[in-house]
Parts: C-alpha cells; structure tokens; sequence
C-alpha cells in the first residue's frame, strides 16, 4: 500500500500535479476521528462533492448572491426554517461557534428555506440575540433543491475551493466540545 502511495505521489510530482487538495482530504479525515456525540452525525465525503451555484436572498432585501462569495474560507452551511423546532434550537449554538470560529477562514452561514418571512426571521435573531449569523433566505428552495437538502436542520461543511466535504442530517449540539475541535481540525488540515 505504501509503494503504490508513493508510486501515485511520485506521478502525480512528475507530471506537475498540485496534491494540496488530495492532502487536505486527507487531513479531513483526521478531522472526522474527533467527533463524539452529536458530531457523529457528521459524515465526511471520501471525495469532496459540487455544490449548486444557485442564487439564494441577502437578508433584507439587498439582492442575491451565491456560495461562491464564500470562496477562499471554509463555510458551515446552515439549512433551516423559523418553523423547525431543532433549528431554532441550535441557532445559538451555531452563533456561539461562529464568535469563536468566524473570521477570514471560517463563517457559519445560515439560509432559511421555504416559507419564512423576513420579519419572521429578524424577530427570531432579536429574541435570542444572535445578531453575527446572516439572515440569508431561499424561499424558492433552488438552492437547497440543488444540495440535496430534503428535510431540516441540515448542516454542510464547504471547503475552500466550495466543496461539500461533511453533511450533517438533523440538529446538532454546535457548541460541544467536540464540534469545536473538529471545526478547529478541518481549519488547520486546511492550511
């Protein structure tokens, strides 16, 4: 197994290929070793997945954009209407693992889907006072169509080219011990 390894990387250096996105995948893995509890929820992709370059709303009203404004950072992809009980339940924690995590590298995004009113939106942010998550939404559900993203909450991890490497079906404690250091893993696999 080591000779073929060292077979395929002495190939792929020959012929002047970048192996940064072969190892990153790697090191991804590494990543998934530390999940425990909610996080095992997480399932990481053997190899990174497209996602959708389909418009989504900026919150309110300042027009569209698409997961390509991401590029360069990883993202945390949040999935989630007003009216879904454990979305609202781990909104602040995902808000928490933002303020520790956002930044030139790293960003929890959070897209409502379907039917959720702008003010709907902003009244819930208020209430539990999450004012550093954007309040994006995809009422038409082309975006999450495109993903895959049947049922909420659903959570997907996008690396830095804007592949889907990790989903995650269901709620999640975001908070726990164990999501923060698989997000503080995938940054430093990351590079």
């Amino acid at each position: 197994m080591k000779r073929i390894f060292a077979a395929l990387v002495y190939t792929a250096l020959g012929a002047g290929a970048i192996l940064a996105p072969v190892m990153a995948q790697a090191d991804l893995a590494e990543a998934a070793l530390l999940r425990d509890g909610d996080m095992k929820k997480l399932v990481f992709h053997e190899v990174p997945e497209a996602t959708s370059d389909a418009a989504y709303q900026l919150a309110d009203g300042a027009g569209e954009e698409t997961l390509e404004a991401y590029k360069g950072k990883y993202i945390l992809l949040n999935f989630w209407a007003t009216w879904c009980a454990p979305c609202r339940k781990e909104m602040p924690q995902l808000s928490e693992l933002q303020a520790e995590f956002g930044g030139e590298d790293f960003e929890v995004v959070t897209i409502a889907t379907g039917r959720n009113s702008p003010e709907g939106i902003k009244k819930f942010f208020a209430e539990i006072g999450v004012d550093n998550l954007p309040r994006h939404q995809d009422p038409r559900q082309s975006l999450a169509s495109q993903m895959g993203i049947f049922g909420l909450p659903i959570t997907v991890l996008i690396d830095r080219e804007g592949r889907e490497v990790a989903r995650l079906r269901g709620d999640a404690d975001w908070s726990s011990d164990s999501a923060k250091a698989v997000i503080a893993a995938v940054l430093a696999a990351g590079g």
